[in-house]
């Protein structure tokens, strides 16, 4: 009676960066709840090749066209331990591990980032028991993001791209969207619930909304006179919510699937009253598809593709100051696996 979720970290749609962390799973399927004095370890991986250009959520065509789309290619892997302390009290910390690039489509310049990316530590409590709430729960998590990861991984590329001459070598940072780091302290408020509507049916829900302590990371983009606000990188806030269904696949014990849709993105302004300055491409995706996950003893392996059905690139605090709006390049699919073992 355990549905794992994703069992990773989220790393949102390309250009617009998110992290918010995966729900570790409901009381509904195979696997059963967590038993108290017990560890479970959690594996994901997370795979997005974005590179569709959104300004709100207008396609912009003509990127693909001219062939000036830029490409980000993400893959994380993020391991999750968790501890259940009581029936109803767990302990987690989540820590994420990051492999990225980014190139633009007219040049031979990639730009790469790896290293661990921002550390959570969380605390999540059922509102009722759920060894004796069977048909119906709901938790709610409070935890601190660390800025364990790097928020300034620099590149040495060469920028003579002729053919012709001598190597013209810079040391740049690379763009925030694959940087490992957001740059500053966040607090992580996550919640999870689910009902029974049959013997074979469950709807649940699940997100998070990490509140960052605001303002820039200090990592300087520009120098510019005219747009001085997006100069240096902003510590954005995201989120993340997900609903849907989840049933048992007949004829093999152990399998169960899911469907549902999944909303996450960055917002424009940040929920703590602090400045909202700096350079950020808000905007959120909407996706939705199925998923999959087979329980065998104490192993639990899930997968999931969700496709987009939304994307927008909302404008962003300086985009209001400059009467511009800047644009973000979106992934079509997300692709996401997990191994959990329980011990």
């Amino acid at each position: 009676m355990f549905l794992l979720l994703s069992g990773v970290s989220s790393f949102a749609q390309g250009c617009i960066l998110a992290r918010s962390p995966e729900q570790g799973g409901l009381p509904t399927g195979e696997g059963g709840v967590l038993e108290p004095g017990h560890f479970q370890v959690t594996i994901g991986e997370r795979h997005q090749f974005s590179y569709q250009h959104y300004v709100g959520d207008v396609y912009q065509e003509y990127r693909a066209q001219q062939r000036t789309q830029v490409e980000n290619r993400i893959n994380l892997v993020t391991t999750n331990l968790t501890y259940q302390w009581t029936p109803r009290i767990s302990f987690e910390i989540d820590a994420p591990w990051l492999f990225a690039s980014r190139k633009s489509q007219n040049s031979p310049i990639e730009y790469q980032a790896t290293g661990l990316g921002d550390t959570i530590l969380g605390a999540n409590m059922w509102i009722r028991n759920p060894q004796t709430a069977p048909r119906n729960n709901f938790s709610v998590g409070l935890g601190v993001l660390m800025p364990t990861g790097n928020d300034d991984v620099q590149n040495t590329v060469n920028t003579n791209t002729t053919g012709v001459g001598a190597p013209v070598e810079t040391t740049t940072s690379v763009d925030y969207s694959i940087q490992p780091g957001n740059g500053g302290w966040g607090l992580v408020m996550q919640w999870m619930g689910y009902q029974r509507l049959s013997k074979t049916l469950t709807f649940y829900t699940d997100g998070d909304y990490i509140a960052t302590q605001g303002g820039t990371n200090g990592v300087v983009r520009a120098t510019s006179t005219t747009t001085p606000l997006t100069n240096s990188v902003a510590i954005s806030d995201q989120y993340l919510f997900e609903a849907g269904l989840e049933f048992p696949i007949p004829g093999v014990k152990g399998l169960s699937g899911t469907v549902g849709p999944r909303d996450e993105g960055v917002p424009a302004d940040n929920l703590f009253p602090n400045s909202n300055a700096g350079f950020r491409r808000p905007g959120f995706a909407v996706t939705a598809g199925p998923g999959a996950q087979y329980v065998h003893k104490h192993n639990i392996l899930q997968a999931g593709v969700y496709k987009a059905v939304h994307r927008d690139r909302t404008s962003s605090y300086p985009d209001s100051v400059y009467h511009t709006h800047g644009d973000a390049a979106f992934a079509q699919y997300v692709w996401l696996a997990s191994l959990t073992h329980r011990f």
